[in-house]
């Protein structure tokens, strides 16, 4: 054989497996994105102390049944809206509620369809209908005025959280540990895998849904997040649209910023919150 023909042949065999690996990737895609088994689905402590928890149960358009937690308080002025991130379930989110209960301010914690005691398999699409049950609760239900309930993403929720804000009337939105797309993702974190995001199913574009936003946004994502880089943070902060600002935290975390510098991060809320009100 020709050497030409042996190097066209290594090369085609190149492609062909690569596209084979691409494939596998792209049946997995949902396994690899989601994980609502990781560590247990139902591990955790589903009555923590202090919390003033009513479980409430909601129904989607698609006839999926959510648990989620009612956490009211008092004097609150603020409803949160608030969306976990992707391993696990409400219950470790806890003290992150709990931090944003003692604002003051009414929290629900919505689990996602999939995970913790909610019905159903997650999805990109059905996450966003979870959202949109949760906030049709609130306004309904609860007669919370749309301009003072506040999306609140973590990680994976952010995504979540964005969408819900781009859709619907809010006061504002935060993000926490975000990330400009499942595209971005996959190029910082699988450089040797290109067109992994193309191929991809979810998208989950934050940054596109940041361009529809025009209340006010807070992002916060800590310099050496193991997970999500601080540099996508940043990437999805300048998609954003005034008023915005970004609360930069020093040190290693991933959705627990509230917990490494409660301080900076309550002031930078209540001043997020007085900016709300302010634009309405």
């Amino acid at each position: 054989m020709p050497p030409f023909k042996k190097v066209f042949h290594f090369v085609f065999f190149l492609f062909a497996t690569y596209l084979a690996i691409l494939l596998i990737l792209r049946l997995l895609e949902s396994r690899l994105i989601f994980f609502p088994n990781h560590p247990h689905r139902l591990d955790g402590d589903w009555k923590p102390a202090g919390l003033p928890i009513k479980e409430v149960s909601l129904t989607t358009s698609d006839g999926v049944k959510l648990h989620a937690w009612w956490i009211p308080a008092d004097t609150a002025t603020f409803t949160f809206l608030a969306f976990h991130g992707n391993a696990g379930n409400i219950t470790h989110r806890a003290e992150v509620y709990a931090f944003l209960h003692q604002l003051p301010a009414n929290v629900l914690a919505v689990e996602y369809r999939g995970y913790g005691r909610s019905e159903g398999t997650p999805s990109e699409d059905g996450l966003y209908q979870d959202a949109r049950a949760a906030y049709a609760f609130l306004v309904n239900e609860k007669r919370i005025s749309p301009a003072r309930l506040i999306p609140f993403g973590l990680s994976l929720g952010t995504s979540v959280a964005a969408n819900l804000a781009a859709e619907r009337l809010v006061g504002g939105v935060v993000l926490e540990a975000p990330f400009p797309s499942v595209r971005a993702v996959a190029r910082k974190v699988y450089p040797f895998l290109p067109g992994l995001g193309w191929i991809a199913k979810s998208r989950f574009d934050t940054a596109a849904k940041l361009e529809m936003i025009r209340v006010p946004v807070l992002i916060v994502h800590c310099t050496q997040d193991p997970v999500i880089a601080f540099e996508l943070g940043e990437e999805t902060f300048r998609h954003a649209q005034e008023p915005k600002s970004l609360l930069r935290i020093e040190g290693i975390c991933h959705e627990e910023a509230s917990l490494v510098a409660p301080a900076r991060y309550r002031a930078q809320l209540l001043a997020f919150l007085d900016d709300v009100s302010r634009q309405n």
